[in-house]
């Protein structure tokens, strides 16, 4: 089974799905590991850096990631314990929203605790384009969209590009 992203058209339900909040994971079963696989997979094929399960359809708490420098990684379960003061403002896309970018203004580093895909639990400290894309994809898994991030001129301009992305296709 090869899986889609999910692309947010407006008032779709697509959208719906970006919106909820993920549940859990709680057991890591085989197809846990075989969707994180697959994430993986599919993240490469969009050219992305990371990915979400609401982003897959997949409505639980987990994501993936594969920033510059750093070899792919699964998060289960994760939890952010610590954010810097640091403010670092820095343009970001989504695969589930193409040809959309923004600057976003995020925490500059970043402590996370999460399961990796065998089961075993781990702490990572981040920074840079790592800590940018795992925030990226935690506020996936809390229903929030990086286009929700932007002040509102810059959103209006985002959600009018989208609209109009919606009309042509």
């Amino acid at each position: 089974m090869e899986i889609i992203v999910l692309e947010n058209k407006g008032d779709s339900e697509n959208d719906r799905v970006l919106r909820q909040k993920a549940k859990p994971v709680k057991d890591i079963t085989g197809e846990v590991r075989k969707i994180a696989q697959e994430m993986i997979e599919a993240m490469h094929r969009g050219r992305g850096v990371g990915l979400a399960g609401p982003q897959v359809g997949f409505l639980r708490r987990i994501f993936v990631t594969h920033a510059e420098g750093d070899h792919p990684r699964v998060f289960i379960d994760p939890s952010i314990v610590w954010t810097s003061q640091e403010q670092v403002n820095y343009e970001e896309g989504c695969l589930s929203l193409p040809g959309i970018w923004a600057h976003v203004t995020r925490p500059g580093k970043i402590k996370i605790q999460a399961w990796n895909e065998k089961g075993r639990a781990f702490t990572l400290e981040a920074q840079g384009i790592l800590a940018r894309v795992i925030l990226h994809e935690y506020d996936h898994l809390e229903g929030i969209l990086f286009i929700d991030r932007l002040d509102e001129a810059r959103r209006s301009k985002v959600l009018s590009k989208l609209e109009k992305q919606k009309k042509a296709g």
